[in-house]
């Protein structure tokens, strides 16, 4: 987290736009953090998205001029976009896909490991540590919270480097009072 993969998104997406190539972009109903329908960074860069919530709806909303497919939070998919993106850079499409690849236990986040496996191209972004201001590779969650999955940014996760990564160091679910 907050290491530019939406910005690192946007730019490519916008630079496929200068280029005239048709350009498409899907992001996860969930996640609704700053926008419900747009693709928005932590600086608050934005690009128009197609809020999905199956992997599988990609073919429902692609128009067949696309060239370029841009998804955003791809850890928040299920494994059937794996599949999805295939079958889109197999038809000649460019598939650009932002996510985290652990999730915070430091645990493979499904389905980016498997898509970082298949891509011909994988650029790993890293964010400042919060405690010491090394290079972060790690999402701390701060906030009581269950569930592998709970969308959020500011005040609910923090980077960390290695170091400083303490997955087993949650405040009690008992504190939580409301979100």
């Amino acid at each position: 987290m907050y290491s530019g993969k939406t910005e690192e998104l946007i730019r490519r997406l916008r630079r496929a736009e200068f280029a005239r190539q048709r350009v498409q972009v899907f992001k996860p109903r969930i996640d609704s953090r700053y926008h419900a329908e747009d693709v928005t960074s932590h600086s608050q860069e934005s690009f128009r998205a197609q809020p999905i919530e199956r992997s599988e709806e990609i073919w429902k909303y692609l128009d067949d001029a696309t060239q370029v497919v841009g998804i955003d939070e791809g850890q928040f998919f299920d494994q059937d976009l794996v599949r999805v993106c295939q079958e889109l850079a197999d038809r000649g499409v460019r598939v650009i896909v932002a996510g985290l690849d652990t999730d915070w236990q430091a645990k493979p986040f499904e389905p980016m490991p498997t898509l970082m496996a298949m891509a011909e191209n994988v650029t790993k972004h890293h964010a400042i540590c919060v405690v010491c201001g090394h290079e972060a590779s790690r999402t701390q969650r701060v906030a009581a919270l269950e569930g592998q999955i709970v969308v959020g940014s500011h005040g609910l996760y923090e980077a960390r480097c290695r170091e400083h990564f303490k997955p087993e160091v949650q405040p009690p679910v008992s504190s939580l009072v409301s979100l």
